[in-house]
């Protein structure tokens, strides 16, 4: 909403339990090939990387080395955000993330890896943890 000018969030859900992801919002995740990460160090600080990611029945789905500082983190404090790239349309999830052996994915989640990045994610040694995000809040503006 504007105000004197300027643009502020809007919530689009907030609630403690699982939510769905809004239509407009589905079709924005799909098309966007990145989306920031945001997780917290254990001393509080945050680190913010951009991703590949897919979606599916509700969830946000990254897969990514087991060492990585995002896993590292994720340990200590399931607690993320996620955002699209586009400043001028900002689209931001908070949610709950869960560690995940890329053995434990979806079948759909490792079809659009294939799909959207041309990568079997579940090939190779390198990127062998899947991060799953069940959203809680969802802002934009």
């Amino acid at each position: 909403m504007a105000v004197g000018g300027e643009t502020h969030p809007t919530a689009i859900t907030n609630c403690e339990t699982m939510i769905s992801i809004p239509l407009g919002t589905q079709q924005r995740l799909h098309e966007a090939r990145n989306i920031w990460l945001a997780t917290v160090r254990p001393g509080g600080t945050p680190h913010l990387v951009p991703i590949w990611f897919v979606t599916f029945d509700e969830r946000i789905f990254i897969c990514t080395a087991p060492d990585s500082v995002k896993i590292r983190n994720l340990r200590g404090n399931d607690r993320v955000a996620l955002a699209l790239e586009d400043g001028s349309h900002p689209l931001i999830m908070e949610g709950l993330a869960r560690l995940l052996e890329r053995e434990e994915a979806p079948a759909p989640v490792v079809e659009q890896f294939k799909t959207k990045y041309d990568w079997d994610i579940t090939d190779g040694e390198q990127y062998t943890a899947v991060i799953e995000v069940t959203p809680r809040k969802w802002l934009g503006w």
